[in-house]
């Protein structure tokens, strides 16, 4: 058997809040309560597993793979909710895409500060 990513946990401040606010603008279904958590599925089999932590968020990084026509979509949402995004994963260049290895890519933040992106083509093209 490979090794694979089954799930990963994301703290935040209001499980419902963040999870709610993924799915929204990733466009996927509602996540469902497992316990203590919110399971964000992903197409991959893999899930954000979303959990109420008491006191500070410590910020983390997440990048989604996505096709041309769901990242359209996707910054579409995030145009239309009035969010920030940028090219760039230390926030500097503000409303631009970038075209990093032949795809396009760009960050934005969800309600904790942790920092999500998008790209259409993986790392190294």
């Amino acid at each position: 058997m490979s090794i694979e990513l089954n799930h990963t946990i994301v703290h935040a401040s209001d499980r419902d809040v963040t999870a709610a606010f993924l799915t929204d603008v990733l466009g996927l279904p509602e996540a469902p309560v497992y316990g203590p958590f919110r399971v964000v599925e992903l197409g991959n089999g893999v899930s954000l597993d979303i959990v109420a932590h008491p006191g500070p968020v410590t910020v983390q990084h997440y990048a989604f793979l996505v096709g041309d026509d769901e990242f359209d979509a996707i910054h579409a949402r995030i145009l239309e909710r009035g969010l920030s995004f940028w090219a760039d994963p230390f926030h500097r260049q503000e409303g631009v895409i970038n075209r990093n290895d032949g795809g396009r890519g760009l960050y934005w933040s969800d309600p904790d500060g942790h920092n999500l992106e998008i790209i259409t083509v993986p790392y190294g093209g």
